[in-house]
């Protein structure tokens, strides 16, 4: 379904000029489309790429001055994750700017399907498993958004019949001619305060993925998770999943998605909790775009999971080493954890606002516990009268803790709970971090599982 928002004459005001933001440049450049460009903090590859466009980066320490120039724009395009605070805002509300995504800009420039996944966690596991059991069945997929390729730049190769959209949380609150063809809803749980003005809020931009459900579309929720369930459309084609409850769930010990058993749960690469309903959920989602069923089966025998999430690194002595940085919220900490005995956990980093006293159900998996980061002091206070708590001032002195800690049948897993932006500048930095230093320290050759 496509709607117009850039007509003719249009300014576009794009503010963060990230991967998404100048992928939005890019385009609209091509087009022909006037844009104003703005960054609190531009990097010095934005910088050059703007002025090879012959563009200017309008920066934001002179608020009062760009006020006028911002009341010149007909529509708004945020970076995602701009927090609902930033000043911005008080001048987009006050002048009366329409709001809109990168999903509402290819809407109008491309109306081929689109297949969306959100969540508070599991977008990215499930979004790479449907897209490999849609290439697997011959459909050339692509997996998109919150991914390393917005949806604006891949529409550009007309090649892709479907789009797999991770659908995150900061794209959907702006976006309002967003039209999945299939769409789910993993789970939610608190994330993201530090964007979104409150937990009502981030509740409300996951519900938007079902803004524009009809009868031609179909909605797949979490049977098992509350919140999702309160915002199941109530009409048109709805389906439901979970471990043991819902249309689609675990029967007799096969996965079973629309009555057909697709394979045991003992044949699944990962078999914890977590790892179950991201299978179902990706079962369910590919079975209704069109994906064959031997190429479900085969993904569903084959994926071994993403890197940095709960991958094993390798063996030491009887030690288990684990990656799970990509870990950003207390609740993915708690999945992590629920899957082994004898954990030496390390967590920290920024925390988004978060209450991570939610934590405390680890102690039942976790003998000594790793404070990192920003976040060690308040980790530590939540823990301080039922673990064993060391504090670590980088990440190879937790490394080390870690190896003096471990004893033959212990699991020492990274999974922080919090983001990396304190010590690195992404989760996947974080991670490759952790690998280089316990490759160092123990000798364990990385990729030998």
């Amino acid at each position: 379904m496509k709607r117009e928002i850039i007509l003719e004459d249009t300014t576009v005001g794009i503010f963060g000029l990230g991967e998404t933001g100048l992928a939005i440049v890019d385009f609209l450049k091509a087009k022909n489309i006037s844009t104003l460009l703005f960054d609190d903090n531009p990097s010095s590859s934005a910088k050059a790429f703007v002025k090879n466009l012959g563009l200017e980066i309008h920066l934001t320490n002179t608020e009062s001055d760009l006020s006028r120039l911002i009341q010149t724009m007909d529509i708004f395009i945020p970076t995602p994750g701009l927090p609902d605070s930033h000043w911005i805002y008080k001048y987009i509300n006050q002048f009366g700017i329409p709001t809109h995504s990168e999903f509402d800009l290819a809407a109008q420039f491309d109306d081929r399907p689109l297949i969306a996944i959100t969540g508070t966690n599991g977008k990215t596991t499930v979004t790479m498993m449907v897209k490999e059991m849609l290439l697997s069945s011959g459909i050339k997929a692509e997996a998109v958004g919150n991914t390393d390729i917005p949806l604006i730049r891949a529409i550009q190769d007309p090649s892709i019949e479907k789009f797999v959209v991770e659908a995150s949380s900061f794209r959907l609150a702006h976006s309002s001619c967003f039209f999945p063809e299939v769409s789910v809803w993993l789970n939610f749980s608190p994330d993201h305060l530090d964007v979104h003005e409150n937990l009502k809020t981030y509740e409300n931009a996951k519900a938007s993925i079902w803004k524009h459900h009809t009868r031609r579309n179909v909605a797949i929720g979490n049977a098992e998770d509350e919140v999702v369930m309160d915002h199941i459309p109530k009409e048109g084609v709805v389906k439901t999943f979970g471990r043991d409850s819902g249309d689609n769930k675990v029967t007799d010990g096969y996965l079973t998605v629309n009555n057909e058993k697709l394979i045991k749960v003992s044949e699944l690469q990962r078999t914890s909790r977590h790892d179950i309903l991201n299978a179902l959920a990706a079962a369910t989602v590919a079975m209704d775009s069109g994906a064959e069923i031997n190429a479900i089966k085969k993904v569903l025998a084959e994926f071994k999971g993403l890197p940095h999430r709960i991958a094993l690194i390798g063996e030491r002595e009887g030690v288990s080493w684990y990656n799970d940085s990509k870990s950003t919220t207390p609740h993915s900490v708690l999945a992590a954890v629920s899957g082994f005995e004898n954990v030496i956990l390390l967590a920290g980093g920024r925390n988004k606002g978060l209450d991570l006293n939610v934590l405390t159900p680890v102690q039942e998996h976790v003998k000594h516990l790793v404070a990192i980061g920003e976040a060690a002091d308040e980790i530590a206070q939540v823990f301080q009268e039922i673990l064993s708590i060391s504090k670590a001032n980088s990440m190879y002195e937790a490394v080390e803790i870690a190896l003096e800690c471990s004893d033959k049948g212990d699991v020492v897993l990274l999974s922080p709970g919090c983001t990396s932006f304190d010590w690195y500048g992404s989760y996947v930095e974080r991670g490759e971090d952790f690998e280089r230093i316990v490759q160092s320290l123990i000798g364990v050759k990385i990729g030998n599982n």
